[in-house]
């Protein structure tokens, strides 16, 4: 008979199952037998194995009831109700990454420093936020926010909840996918922020208090959309100086305003 015809190396009959032979250089890197270098040359080459870093699954169900077709639904039935706008802002590839946040009603804007860009890290500074200003002023300041599909704004729930007893602080809508023109205000103020934090530059070296500084300057800057007068100057009169004072960012005159990576380079 001619085994290697019926039975192929490749191949094995029906009911056989090949079991796999681990690998000498894993036992040996666990101490489970004892060899010297010279008997598995090629295990000083070979790397460790990297572990993966916890993943924050995206919840495909987070839009329900809260499309951009909702938010103008929403709009429509409460005219009065300020608007914000969120979104992310990257420096390096892995790196630290800025949240914004766009006061439609003065335009003024927030930034607020993270060290990686996933959805934990938001939840955090939205929880800060509500322990700082306190529940009533949180909902005051943001109790609509219109924001983009990035897995990091995937868990509306959490981002809607007030750490006191769960009760609503928010409301959460989404951009129609590629469709970043829907919240423009946010996304034009960048181009300000692009001026002292040009794209390809690292925020490893910076902190909370440098993003203050520059946020101090852009919200200071006299801008012809709001009839030359400062975002920082509408804020204040809307929402009082104590509550500018509690998010950290003060009045630059005019003639000191800078928007020039000098501002914050180290």
């Amino acid at each position: 008979m001619n085994y290697t015809k019926e039975y192929p190396c490749n191949k094995l009959p029906v009911g056989w199952e090949r079991t796999p032979v681990p690998s000498p250089a894993k036992y040996g890197s666990v101490g489970l037998i004892r060899t010297k270098r010279r008997d598995m040359p090629r295990s000083c080459n070979m790397k460790p194995r990297q572990r993966k870093s916890p993943e924050h699954k995206v919840d495909s169900k987070c839009q329900i009831n809260r499309t951009h077709d909702d938010f103008m639904k929403y709009g429509a039935e409460h005219p009065d109700s300020p608007v914000g706008e969120m979104d992310s802002v990257l420096g390096d590839v892995g790196g630290k990454v800025l949240l914004t946040m766009q006061f439609n009603n003065c335009g003024l804007m927030l930034a607020f420093l993270r060290n990686t860009n996933h959805s934990q890290s938001v939840i955090d500074v939205f929880n800060l936020l509500e322990k700082r200003l306190t529940l009533a002023v949180f909902r005051k300041l943001f109790p609509v926010i219109l924001t983009d599909n990035g897995s990091e704004f995937s868990n509306p729930t959490a981002l809607e909840s007030s750490l006191i007893a769960g009760a609503q602080r928010t409301r959460i809508f989404y951009c129609n996918p590629y469709s970043s023109w829907q919240k423009g205000h946010v996304e034009n103020n960048h181009l300000n922020l692009r001026k002292v934090l040009p794209k390809g530059r690292s925020f490893e070296d910076l902190t909370q208090a440098d993003i203050n500084l520059m946020l101090s300057h852009v919200n200071s800057m006299a801008r012809k959309s709001l009839n030359d007068v400062p975002a920082i100057t509408l804020f204040e009169t809307i929402y009082g100086k104590k509550i500018l004072a509690q998010l950290g960012i003060e009045l630059i005159p005019p003639n000191n305003v800078c928007l020039l990576p000098d501002l914050i380079n180290k």
